[in-house]
């Protein structure tokens, strides 16, 4: 049923595993309306077992728009979701050691931390521990090796222990901001919201499979791909010894009396050496290109397209 509402193919179920192990591909999603606007962006996860159904992960302050959504749009006497938050835990490491600690102190040492580093983006193990099991599940939000593990709330709690023994320290949110920056990758309540249409963020790409039958808002988004375009696109913004600036700030270019863009997210990176942002720009203002913050006179700093670089240390270029 959610073939119709999904605008990705649904995951194939997994096929039988050994040594306690279960393997797969999720798949990054949306959800539109009938206008093509966004109401949730998602990665959705075939259970490890007959009768699992899907795991469906999405920002919590996406869920309740999109469980209205669903269930406006899900024939009641076929399938129905719920919000199963109670039941979950779930957790992200990410970093260059994560992979090793995943093996060590989550799976057990059931998998060759090789065979974990490996893993393409949304592809999945799940290890048999009795109840829910563990999830690992590798993640491309982030900038840097990064899995989400996913498993009952208590097994959470002694695996969060366990990583901080075992030398993981807490993700600040001002670090992980930075790390999806530099990623490249938009975030539900950033640069996403119901306002959204899937291409101007660059999710055309990602999370929309254009072979796959009829899905809600689907009309809109061909539309756009075959005769049309958006207005505004998704940009990097690198900020150099630009300071005081903040999500919401507005965009200019010379010779234009009114904004062609808005900031969406700020981070300091390290690893750049400079603040680098999110922000959507005209779509007739080119990049890479020197655009001007706050003010027509503001401090001038370079805008740089995402796509061509594929989130991949765009803030290089």
């Amino acid at each position: 049923m959610l073939e119709g509402i999904l605008t990705s193919r649904i995951p194939a179920p997994p096929a039988p595993g050994d040594r306690g192990l279960r393997r797969g591909q999720g798949r990054y999603s949306a959800a539109l309306t009938p206008k093509g606007r966004m109401v949730a962006d998602l990665h959705v996860v075939h259970g490890p077992r007959d009768g699992d159904g899907l795991l469906l992960e999405l920002a919590a302050s996406a869920l309740n728009g999109f469980l209205a959504h669903v269930n406006r749009f899900l024939p009641p006497r076929l399938a129905h979701a719920f919000d199963d938050t109670g039941r979950i835990g779930a957790l992200t490491v990410a970093g260059p050691e994560a992979a090793t600690l995943l093996t060590r102190e989550v799976i057990g040492l059931r998998l060759e931390e090789h065979e974990l580093t490996a893993l393409p983006e949304d592809a999945w193990v799940w290890v048999d521990i009795g109840s829910a099991g563990i999830f690992v599940i590798r993640s491309g939000e982030l900038a840097t090796a990064t899995f989400d593990v996913v498993t009952d709330p208590t097994n959470i709690a002694v695996l969060r222990e366990r990583l901080i023994e075992a030398g993981a320290a807490p993700l600040e949110r001002e670090d992980r901001d930075a790390l999806r920056v530099e990623a490249g990758r938009p975030a539900w309540g950033s640069e996403l919201d119901g306002r959204t249409l899937p291409p101007e963020a660059g999710l055309d790409v990602r999370a929309i499979d254009h072979t796959k039958g009829c899905y809600t808002g689907q009309e809109v988004i061909v539309r756009i791909r075959d005769r049309g375009h958006v207005n505004r696109h998704l940009r990097g913004l690198k900020l150099g010894g630009t300071t005081l600036v903040e999500a919401g700030a507005q965009l200019w270019i010379p010779g234009r009396d009114t904004p062609v863009g808005t900031m969406t997210t700020v981070a300091n990176s390290p690893r750049a050496g400079e603040l680098l942002g999110l922000g959507y720009l005209r779509r007739e203002v080119d990049v890479p290109g020197r655009v001007s913050v706050s003010a027509a006179g503001g401090p001038v700093v370079t805008a740089v397209g995402l796509q061509a670089h594929d989130g991949d240390e765009w803030w290089r270029a």
